[in-house]
């Protein structure tokens, strides 16, 4: 089993950034497959970013063209953690944060949330 544990929310103008982390623990071996999913209030979840890694290393990075450009998705293996840096926020990307892990994916990377098993528990961003 896999555990996240989400952090880095906030609130924040317009036009300033966050940075998202998203801590994986237990048995992190097999995970190749990260990614970041928001969801605000009556509206669908989406599929931020999200990247795909073999032996830890980048191989695919995916984004919504929403947050092409202002988003960058990345993984520190010695932290064993994934961030997603949010530049040039807008009050439209004010949400609650969710990462996701799959392990032995076949599919990634993905902005699909069916593809994950594992969920952190969310972090809020707010952006006025």
């Amino acid at each position: 089993h896999v555990q996240l544990v989400e952090s880095g929310g906030g609130s924040v103008e317009t036009g300033g950034s966050l940075r998202l982390s998203c801590a994986l623990s237990g048995d992190t071996s097999g995970v190749n497959c990260m990614g970041w999913f928001r969801q605000a209030p009556g509206k669908e979840r989406e599929g931020v970013a999200s990247i795909h890694t073999y032996g830890r290393t980048t191989v695919y990075t995916v984004y919504a063209d929403s947050v092409k450009g202002r988003f960058t998705i990345s993984l520190d293996n010695a932290k064993n953690t994934v961030y997603l840096q949010m530049n040039s926020l807008k009050p439209e990307d004010s949400a609650m944060y969710y990462c996701a892990a799959e392990s032995f994916a076949a599919r990634c990377p993905s902005r699909t949330g069916e593809d994950y098993r594992y969920w952190g528990q969310g972090t809020q961003v707010t952006v006025s």
